[in-house]
């Protein structure tokens, strides 16, 4: 990506889309966090203007001094804030019991994913209790759509229209990911649309296997997603079969 040009100074609306790309690109880099360079090409910012909101996100505790490594990543204030009573608290809330009773009778790492722009965030998830634990993602962090199974289901659930000029916009960033490309995208939305059901298999990340559906929304397209993850090894189709039967019965009794 290119850098943003440098007016002086920019305006306020400028510097507050600049503030929010840093701090979703600090979101999507999770616990490990993101360096300088990183944040500044996610952004497509130059490096000296991604430092400086940076450094002011540090003062505003948005953001969080560099420690190991010199990564940054999201500040105190942002879980303080996330603690006030939102829309997404009630969502989980009210799909926690699913989430769970998927994670048990899988075995599976369970998600749940709400649709957010151009990518997914993840809302809540529930651990499985196998021995070979699968945990590609934590609560918080971004993925592009189309990127993991529950990403893919959000994106089938658009209309072609939609999803075509996301599967546009998002090109650049499948880079990172060797086995995604936009006609893979494509191709895994096709079938989430045929089946009801997106799947990942080893795409996102090596050995690993995910599944996602998207929850029925009663107006529009949804916006919310349950996914697992789990050892790819652990996976046949006969176990997809069984898991999707767990996913729609566990859905139907909370709907």
């Amino acid at each position: 990506m290119g850098t943003f040009p440098e007016p002086d100074p920019p305006s306020g609306t400028q510097a507050i889309r600049r503030a929010a790309a840093v701090l979703r690109a600090l979101g999507k880099a999770g616990v490990e966090g993101a360096t300088l360079a990183e944040v500044a090409v996610d952004c497509g910012l130059a490096r000296s203007t991604a430092h400086r909101i940076l450094r002011c996100l540090i003062e505003e505790r948005l953001a969080s001094s560099p420690q190991q490594a010199k990564r940054y990543r999201l500040g105190e204030l942002v879980h303080e804030l996330s603690l006030a009573p939102s829309a997404s608290m009630l969502e989980v809330a009210h799909w926690r019991p699913v989430l769970n009773a998927i994670s048990r009778r899988t075995g599976a790492t369970a998600y749940l994913m709400r649709r957010s722009g151009v990518e997914a965030v993840c809302l809540a998830k529930a651990d499985s209790q196998a021995l070979m634990r699968f945990v590609p993602v934590e609560v918080g962090q971004r993925r592009l759509l189309g990127v993991g199974a529950g990403a893919t289901a959000l994106l089938a659930a658009l209309d072609k229209e939609h999803s075509e000029q996301i599967i546009d916009l998002i090109a650049p960033g499948l880079k990172p990911y060797p086995r995604l490309n936009p006609q893979s995208v494509r191709s895994a939305v096709r079938m989430a649309r045929k089946t009801g059901f997106a799947l990942s298999q080893g795409t996102v990340v090596k050995d690993g296997f995910g599944m996602g559906t998207a929850v029925p929304s009663a107006s529009g397209a949804p916006s919310l997603a349950l996914s697992i993850a789990a050892h790819a090894s652990v996976v046949s189709e006969s176990t997809i079969e069984d898991w999707k039967r767990v996913f729609l019965q566990e859905m139907s009794d909370r709907s």
